[in-house]
C-alpha cells in the first residue's frame, strides 16, 4: 500500500520564497530579481550564484501527467498572477492595452467558435443520419443523396394521402426485381435491411478500434471526470473528434437502440478543447480550460435537443464540477450560437430546432396527475432496472472473455436488433421518428395507425377540436405492436449501451417512456369515453368533449424514464418543454420527473453516469455524496500501522544522491520536507517533478554539483569548508504552505475540504509534527469502504 501522494500529479507547484511580495510569494518571472544577495562567505563555500531552474523555461513545466489530477488552487493562482501582470502592463503602452482587451475578449471568441463548429457538426450529423437510415430500405432515383422524405418533397406526383410514396423513391426489392409487394420482395428488403445495418455497425466499431478507442460510448461519464480535474490525454483530441463524428452517424444509422445526444456533448467538448489550443490563456491553464469545456457541454446539449437553456442547466446540474458565474454567461452564449447555427442549417426541414415539436389543443386536468405520477413511478423503476442490469453486463464485459471481442459483440447485437426490429413498423423506423409519432396529437388529417379512431359521421367541429372517439382496429393493432416494441427496447438497450461504438442513452430512454406513456394515454382516453359518468371523469370530461391527449402522456412518460436513468430534474423539465414546445405542460413534467427521481433514489443514489464512473474506477468525488460516518483523519492517513515510514526529505541534511535515490525507489508524486527525521517538524511540500527538474538542471548548468552535494530547503545555506562540494539550494521549489489538518479532524470535514477546494492531498500533523498524508484516492477508498464496497475499485488503469 503506497503512502505518498499517489493520486496527485507530478506537477510544478507555484514556487514560494522568503522575498517577493509581503506574503512571501514570488510573481511569475521574478527569478533573478528575487534571488538572495551573495556574501563573501557564500562565495567561499559555493553557495553563491546558485542556479535557479525557474529562470528559464523547460519542456513540460506546468503541465500534468496523464491520468493525474490537476491542482485547482495552483491553476487559480496562476491565472490571477497572469491577469495581474496583463493589467499592470496595459498602462504602459497602447499596444499592451490592445493586448489586454484581446485577452479579455478571447473567452467570447472561443465560445463563438465552439457554437459555430458544434452547430455545424450537429446539422451535418442529423442530415447524414436521416439519409443513411433510409438507405437501409431504399434509394431516391432522382438524387441518391436525398432521404425518403426529401425525395418525396421534391416530387410533383406526391399526394397528401400517400405522402410517403412517390415514384422517385423505390425500395431495394422494387429496384432489383420490379415488384414492390409480395413475399419475395419482403424477404429481399428484410435481408438488405439487416445487411446494411451490419455494414454500418462493422464500419463504426472498426474505425473506433483502429483510430480512436476513446470515441466509444456516451462520453458523459468521462467528461464529468475530466471537468472534476482529472487528466485523460487524447480523450478530447482531434482524432477523437473526427472519428466520433463519423462513427456516430454510422452507429445511429445501423438501427441500434442508441441515440446521438450524449455523444454530441463529447463532440462539442472536443471542439472546445480544439479551440483552447489556439489561446495560451486556456491551453496553459487546465482550470481555465475546464471552464471552456463546461460551456462546450452546454452547447452540445443545445444542438442535441434544440434546447439552449436546457443545455446550460444540464451543464450546471449534471456535468460541471466548477461553474462560476462567468462560465454561466459564456455557456449561455455558446448554446445560443450553436442553436442559431443549427437553425440556419435546418436539418429537419420544419424551420424548427427539433424534430419533436408538437401542438396540443387540450389543457390538462388535475385528475390526470394520477396517471402522470404513475408514469413517474414507472420511470423510476425502469431507471433502476436499467442501471443495475447494464452495470452488471458491463462488469461482465470487463471481467470475462467477452471484452476481448468488441467487434464480434457489436456485430451480434446489431444482427439481433435488425432481425427483431424489421417485422415491427415501430421498431424498424428510427427511434427519433418513433418518438415524434408517439408525441403527436391525432388531428383530422393524420394517417397513422395510432389515429385510427371510429369517427361520428354527424360530427361537425373545427379540425383542431376533435372529441374523444372509440378506438378503431388500427389503434388496437398498434397497441400490441407498441407493447412488443416496449419489451424489445427495454431488453436490447441494456446490452447496447456501453459497447465499443458511440452510444447515447437519452433517445432510447425517452422511447421506452414514450411507448409506455402512449399506451397509458390511450387507455385513459378510452376509459374517459366509455365511462364518462364515473366520478373521476364527470367533473371535467363531458360526452363529445376532447378530454385526453395521449401524446401528452407519451411526453410525460419520456421525461419520467429519462429522469429515472440520469436523475436529472430541473434541466430535464426545461429540455423537455424546449424539445416539444409544450410550455403549458410544465407541471405534469415536473411531477413525473420528481416522482421518477424519488422512486429511483429509493433503490440507489447513483444515476447511470455516476455508476459508470464507479465501474471504471475514475477518481471522481461527487459533490452530491453525503459522508455521515464518524471517522477521523488518523483512520485514513498513510502510513498505516505496519506500513513503511513516510518518505520525506529533510531541510538541510539530504544529499543529491539521497534525493535521487528517493525519486528512483518510489513513485510518489511529492514529498513532505521536515526539519529532521527525529523531530519531523513539517516545513513544506515539494513535488517530485520540481525536484527532478531542479537536480537535472543544476547538474547540467551549474559546475560543482555532484552526488555528495547537500540539498538545502532553508533560507540560508550553512557555511561549509571550501573543500566540500557546492550545495544545491532548492527553497524556491518548496511549497511553504501545504494544506494540513490535525489527526483528530473529522473525515466529514476532510471530505468537504477535498470537494470544495479540489485538493489532491493534504498533510496530517499534530502540534506541527508530521504524522501522515491523505490523498484524494485515500478519501475515495475510505468512502467506498464505508459503503461496503471494494476500496481497490478506485484504481483507474
Amino acid at each position: 500500500m503506497r503512502s505518498g501522494a499517489d493520486i496527485t500529479d507530478r506537477r510544478l507547484k507555484r514556487a514560494t520564497s522568503g522575498c517577493g511580495g509581503p506574503d512571501g510569494t514570488m510573481e511569475d518571472g521574478e527569478g533573478a530579481s528575487c534571488a538572495t544577495p551573495t556574501t563573501p562567505n557564500e562565495e567561499m563555500n559555493g553557495a553563491g550564484n546558485l542556479m535557479d531552474f525557474l529562470d528559464e523555461p523547460f519542456p513540460d513545466v506546468g503541465t500534468y501527467e496523464d491520468f493525474h489530477t490537476i491542482d485547482w488552487l495552483r491553476e487559480k493562482s496562476r491565472d490571477t498572477d497572469r491577469h495581474r501582470k496583463i493589467t499592470s502592463k496595459s498602462k504602459e503602452s497602447m499596444w499592451e492595452l490592445i493586448k489586454s482587451l484581446l485577452d479579455a475578449w478571447s473567452g467570447w471568441v472561443v465560445m463563438l467558435l465552439i457554437g459555430l463548429l458544434s452547430g455545424t457538426l450537429a446539422g451535418v450529423i442529423d442530415l447524414a443520419v436521416d439519409w443513411m437510415t433510409d438507405l437501409k430500405e431504399g434509394v431516391c432515383l432522382s438524387a441518391f443523396w436525398y432521404s425518403h422524405e426529401q425525395c418525396c418533397w421534391t416530387s410533383n406526383e406526391t399526394t397528401f394521402d400517400d405522402r410517403d410514396k412517390c415514384p422517385q423513391w423505390q425500395t431495394w426489392a422494387e429496384l432489383m426485381t420490379g415488384h414492390a409487394e409480395g413475399g419475395g420482395a419482403y424477404v429481399l428488403n428484410y435481408f438488405l435491411y439487416v445487411l446494411w445495418a451490419l455494414l454500418f455497425s462493422f464500419l463504426a466499431v472498426s474505425l473506433v478500434r483502429v483510430f480512436a478507442p476513446y470515441a466509444c460510448g456516451s462520453g458523459i461519464p468521462e467528461i464529468k471526470t475530466i471537468l472534476s480535474g482529472f487528466i485523460i490525454r487524447g480523450y478530447l483530441g482531434k482524432w477523437t473528434l473526427l472519428i466520433k463524428t463519423v462513427t456516430l452517424v454510422l452507429a445511429v444509422s445501423s438501427g441500434l437502440s442508441l441515440g446521438k445526444e450524449g455523444p454530441l456533448v463529447h463532440v462539442a467538448c472536443c471542439c472546445g478543447n480544439l479551440f483552447c489550443s489556439l489561446f495560451s490563456k486556456y491551453s496553459k491553464n487546465e482550470g481555465k480550460r475546464r471552464e471552456v469545456l463546461s460551456a462546450a457541454a452546454a452547447a452540445g446539449v443545445s444542438v442535441a435537443f434544440g434546447a439552449p437553456i436546457g443545455g446550460v442547466l444540464f451543464s450546471l446540474e449534471e456535468v460541471s464540477y466548477y461553474f462560476p458565474l462567468k462560465t454561466l454567461w459564456r455557456s449561455f452564449f455558446a448554446a445560443l450560437v450553436a442553436a442559431f447555427t443549427l437553425r440556419a442549417i435546418n436539418p429537419f426541414g420544419n424551420s424548427r430546432l427539433v424534430l419533436f415539436y408538437v401542438e396540443y389543443h387540450t389543457p390538462w386536468y388535475m385528475a390526470e396527475l394520477v396517471p402522470f405520477i404513475l408514469l413517474g413511478v414507472f420511470g423510476g423503476l425502469w431507471g433502476t432496472l436499467f442501471i443495475r442490469a447494464n452495470i452488471a453486463w458491463c462488469r461482465r464485459r470487463k471481467t470475462t472473455q467477452l471484452g476481448k471481442y468488441p467487434v464480434l459483440e457489436v456485430i451480434a447485437v446489431t444482427a439481433i436488433t435488425a432481425v427483431l426490429a424489421f417485422p415491427n413498423p415501430y421498431t424498424r423506423r428510427s427511434t427519433s421518428e418513433l418518438i415524434s409519432e408517439l408525441f403527436n396529437d391525432c388531428g383530422a388529417l393524420e394517417s397513422s395507425q395510432l389515429c385510427d379512431y371510429v369517427n361520428n359521421p354527424n360530427m361537425s367541429r373545427p379540425v383542431d377540436d376533435i372529441p374523444d372517439r372509440p378506438a378503431g382496429p388500427g389503434v388496437y393493432n398498434a397497441l400490441w405492436q407498441l407493447a412488443l416494441a416496449l419489451v424489445f427496447k427495454i431488453v436490447i438497450t441494456i446490452f447496447t449501451f456501453g459497447m465499443k461504438i458511440p452510444s447515447g442513452l437519452f433517445i432510447p430512454s425517452m422511447a421506452v417512456g414514450a411507448i409506455a406513456g402512449r399506451i397509458v394515454g390511450i387507455a385513459v382516453e378510452q376509459m374517459a369515453y366509455h365511462h364518462h359518468d364515473w366520478i373521476i371523469f364527470k367533473n371535467w370530461c363531458r360526452p363529445g368533449a376532447d378530454c385526453v391527449t395521449p401524446g401528452l402522456y407519451a411526453m410525460v412518460g419520456a421525461a419520467a424514464c429519462l429522469g429515472g436513468v440520469t436523475r436529472m430534474t430541473v434541466s430535464l423539465v426545461v429540455i423537455m418543454f424546449e424539445l416539444t414546445g409544450g410550455l403549458e405542460y410544465i407541471v405534469p413534467l415536473m411531477a413525473a420527473a420528481v416522482t421518477s427521481k424519488w422512486v429511483a433514489d429509493a433503490f440507489g443514489k447513483e444515476g447511470i453516469y455516476e455508476s459508470h464512473i464507479q465501474l471504471n474506477g475514475y477518481p471522481y468525488l461527487d459533490v452530491r455524496d453525503e459522508f455521515t460516518h464518524r471517522t477521523l483523519a488518523t483512520d485514513v492517513m498513510r502510513p498505516r500501522r505496519n506500513d513503511p515510514p513516510l518518505a520525506v526529505l529533510t531541510q538541510d541534511s539530504t544529499t543529491v544522491e539521497d534525493a535521487e535515490a528517493l525519486i528512483k525507489d518510489t513513485d510518489y508524486s511529492g514529498f513532505p520536507v521536515v526539519v529532521s527525521r527525529e523531530s519531523e517538524r513539517l516545513i513544506g511540500f515539494v513535488q517530485r517533478r520540481d525536484l527532478t527538474l531542479a537536480i537535472k538542471t543544476a547538474r547540467q548548468k551549474q559546475d560543482g554539483v555532484v552526488s555528495s552535494s547537500m540539498v538545502y530547503f532553508t533560507e540560508d545555506a550553512q557555511q561549509l569548508p571550501a573543500s566540500d562540494p557546492q550545495p544545491l539550494k532548492l527553497r524556491r521549489i518548496l511549497n511553504l504552505s501545504p494544506f494540513t489538518v490535525t489527526d483528530h479532524t473529522p473525515m466529514e470535514t476532510v471530505v468537504d475540504i477535498f470537494r470544495k477546494l479540489g485538493l489532491r492531498q493534504c498533510l496530517v500533523t499534530r502540534s506541527g509534527r508530521l504524522l501522515g498524508i491523505i490523498t484524494k484516492k485515500d478519501v475515495l477508498r475510505h468512502m467506498a469502504q464505508m459503503m461496503n464496497q471494494d476500496p481497490e475499485s478506485i484504481m483507474f488503469n
